[in-house]
């Protein structure tokens, strides 16, 4: 196949480094330096500095090049950069998104911003992955949702192989939503784990929520990942799968979850601005949360972990009253 990877970040340089072992792929750099430095030095030395680009790979920051002839279009910017890259991708190649999480000021997914500017043919592919691990080879399993069931074969035929199994569904909806809560959740577990550290290095482990409480974290962050998704028009048992439980888990608990570590940072007192700087890349959880919750009330759900991540963000509430909150919950039936 012809494969247009538009973004050299490290999911779209990792899902690169697979495609080119058996298919033409072109990887879209915006800045030309980059491309020029990519292409020279066969290495994104910024993002994935430990794995090599294959020789076949093309790295262009000429767009149109990278797009002529494609099969397969694969956006893989941030959730910011959706929408510019969908109007200019206008027609109908198959195109999918990486990204996770909503649009800012619009408060749409993408799936959402495909249909408003009449976009046919398009989809998603998301699940559990660190692209680090992507990119080295390491097992990984994905799903492709869309409504157009020839965009998800086409994702299969594109990356599915011995390392990396790709999985298809037909509700985008499902798989999208849990791509976007997931990473807020992921912040409140980071603060979990950081409250958790500190009061152990203290010698004052009782002080602070321990592996009980990530666990319920966890569970409750699931329940209400899946009521803001059906609510939506999600199938439930979507949320059971890769691109909710799944994808749940890993960012939540890895050491490479960018959203986890702004919830370890947080935990120590850092400010906002502080924790984003240091973190150097984009963490969709820290601008989905507002988002996630407005969308709630829009639809009258209650969102207790989203609500007190959001006010942990905007500085009403210290890490230790964030999880106080959320552990004290008035007693009720589980489901």
């Amino acid at each position: 196949m012809k494969l247009a990877i538009l973004g050299a970040g490290a999911w779209g340089t990792a899902l690169a480094i697979q495609a080119a072992e058996r298919h033409e792929v072109r990887l879209w750099a915006r800045d030309a330096e980059q491309a020029a430095a990519l292409q020279r030095e066969r290495r994104n030395t910024r993002y994935l500095p430990e794995a090599a680009l294959p020789g076949a790979l093309q790295v262009t920051a000429d767009r149109e090049a990278a797009l002529q002839g494609a099969e397969l279009i694969v956006v893989a910017s941030p959730m910011a950069g959706l929408r510019g890259l969908l109007q200019a991708c206008a027609g109908e190649t198959p195109l999918l998104w990486l990204c996770k999480g909503f649009e800012a000021g619009s408060g749409l997914l993408g799936h959402e911003i495909a249909r408003e500017l009449g976009r046919a043919q398009v989809g998603v592919l998301s699940g559990p992955s660190f692209a680090q691990e992507v990119a080295l080879g390491q097992a990984t399993a994905l799903v492709a949702a869309s409504e157009w069931p020839a965009v998800a074969e086409l994702a299969v035929r594109a990356f599915h192989g011995e390392r990396l199994r790709v999985y298809t569904s037909n509700d985008p909806v499902g798989v999208e939503v849990g791509g976007a809560v997931k990473n807020v959740m992921a912040i409140a577990t980071g603060v979990a784990d950081g409250l958790r550290e500190q009061a152990e290095a203290a010698g004052r482990p009782s002080e602070a929520p321990g592996l009980n409480a990530r666990a319920a974290l966890l569970t409750r962050g699931l329940a209400e990942m899946t009521r803001l998704g059906v609510a939506l028009g999600a199938r439930a048992e979507t949320f059971l799968g890769l691109s909710g439980l799944g994808d749940l888990v890993l960012t939540a608990t890895g050491a490479l979850s960018r959203n986890r570590k702004v919830g370890l940072l947080l935990a120590q007192g850092l400010p906002l601005p502080e924790v984003l700087a240091q973190l150097g890349h984009v963490a969709e959880g820290v601008y989905s949360a507002h988002t996630v919750l407005a969308r709630g009330r829009q639809l009258g759900l209650e969102l207790p972990l989203t609500e007190a991540v959001v006010a942990l963000l905007e500085g009403r509430l210290a890490p230790h009253q964030a999880m106080q909150r959320l552990m004290a919950r008035d007693p009720r039936a589980e489901a």
